[in-house]
């Protein structure tokens, strides 16, 4: 299955993005916008890049939508649609979802009860919501928010046989590593630039006494996101694309030599908080928790993952920019990874509604609110960067914007969602047995390749 049509490319910006995303890490204040109605009568608001967006009057109307986010993610998100409320007179519910999400959506089609609208984390699912003919096509106001808006990689992604489905509300930079400022510096460790140098820095922590990672085990998704920064550094962007549309099997012996990689800290218990056994325990949250709660004693010194770890980090008492920085993941071949992933709005029941809650989706209006919340990164380069609440977050967004089309999309997400993106099946199962015994490369590879070839062949 190909969930691209025009494979993002990269290359020269890796080096770029990485040098934008070093040294911003103090926290400063953020601006605000105004809001003012139309003669019209409709509410509309003038966002601080400039544009303003008018959306229709929907008294009366009643909108669900539906997002596996939680926590504070949800909750900032909720802020969002409670603006779309406050402009045009809808009524906007959350639906709080499961994953797979495709399975959750299934189950709601089959109920006669499907959400207007969901925020897709895989390229592969809107690819097979519209091929179960679920997914509609953004409209004429959709769509022109999102070619005003998002780079044309961006809109790509959201593609599918040439019609744009998907609105990229919400992107990652999946390539961070956050490590706690006073743990560092107890045990003299720099921000490694290679992944020589993280091993070092790995070393040198755990001489001072504290564990150096900690590995969200419990969860799949991160262990994908550990392997794709791996291989794309180290095979380069031809073999990322190749492997993501099983063009070349996972038997290749690039995937060998990037499991092997991976074993060096996966490998090592003294390196992982808990060990394997206490890695395959750890949920995300956790992982991030723990980094942070505890002074210069905590659990683990780092923690791998995106920008989103900033929400994670602000349930602990430490301060992103102080107490919490952050450095791009090392090069493990010749040069830094970019690796990005996001959630697509996609429209499940056509109509008005619907259609303008993506238009507003799709405008910086409602991005620049979450955005000032923290922990949340858009694609879209109409959203202005002071919107970001600090400056690590503003520096990643400004990182992102100026990649344009020069990343890769988490390549797990743009596999069938039965491979790459079901907890307890595929990649995920197999990179968690693969953390619970490291040694076994070839046994993985060939666990990994039987799952790969079962879920294209069947594209489900």
């Amino acid at each position: 299955m190909r969930a691209m049509s025009n494979p993002i490319r990269t290359g020269r910006a890796a080096t770029t993005v990485a040098a934008l995303l070093a040294g911003a890490l103090a926290l400063t204040a953020c601006g605000g916008s105004d809001d003012k109605k139309d003669d019209n009568g409709s509410e509309s608001s003038a966002s601080t890049s400039g544009s303003t967006l008018t959306l229709p009057k929907l008294d009366g109307t009643t909108l669900e939508v539906a997002a596996v986010w939680t926590g504070q993610e949800q909750k900032n998100f909720k802020q969002v649609l409670a603006e779309f409320e406050k402009r045009t007179g809808a009524k906007v519910t959350f639906v709080p979802a499961q994953d797979p999400i495709i399975n959750f959506l299934g189950s709601k089609i089959a109920g006669g009860q499907p959400p207007d609208i969901a925020l897709l984390p895989q390229p592969g699912a809107i690819k097979q919501a519209v091929q179960k003919g679920w997914a509609k096509p953004l409209g004429a106001d959709a769509l022109k928010e999102v070619q005003k808006n998002y780079s044309q990689g961006w809109q790509d992604i959201g593609k599918v046989g040439g019609k744009q489905y998907g609105v990229y509300y919400k992107a990652a930079n999946k390539s961070l590593i956050w490590y706690n400022t006073p743990v560092f510096e107890n045990a003299g460790a720099q921000e490694p630039k290679t992944w020589k140098d993280l091993l070092t820095t790995s070393q040198a922590v755990y001489d001072s006494g504290v564990t150096p990672f900690s590995v969200a085990g419990a969860d799949g998704w991160p262990l994908t996101d550990w392997f794709e920064n791996v291989y794309l550094s180290q095979a380069g962007p031809e073999k990322y694309d190749q492997l993501t549309q099983h063009k070349i099997k996972w038997t290749d012996p690039s995937v060998k030599q990037a499991l092997t990689t991976l074993a060096e800290i996966w490998g090592n218990k003294n390196y992982l908080a808990g060990g394997q056994n206490g890695a395959l325990q750890t949920e995300f949250t956790t992982s991030v928790t723990q980094t942070f709660t505890g002074g210069d004693q905590p659990k683990s010194a780092m923690v791998y993952e995106g920008d989103f770890v900033q929400v994670n980090i602000g349930q602990t008492k430490a301060k992103v920019g102080t107490d919490a920085k952050v450095f791009p993941f090392p090069a493990v071949g010749s040069a830094a990874p970019v690796v990005s992933g996001g959630d697509a709005a996609v429209i499940f029941k056509d109509s008005k509604g619907a259609q303008a809650l993506a238009t507003f989706l799709a405008s910086p209006d409602a991005a620049t609110i979450q955005a000032k919340l923290g922990g949340y990164l858009s694609p879209n380069k109409s959203v202005p960067n002071s919107a970001y609440p600090n400056e690590v977050q503003r520096t990643i967004a400004k990182s992102l914007i100026a990649s344009g089309d020069d990343f890769r999309f988490d390549m797990s997400d743009q596999a069938p969602q039965a491979f790459g993106g079901t907890p307890g099946k595929g990649e995920w199962k197999d990179l968690q047995d693969f953390l619970k015994n490291p040694k076994d490369v070839a046994g993985t590879q060939a666990k990994l390749e039987k799952d790969a070839a079962a879920a294209y062949g069947s594209g489900s």
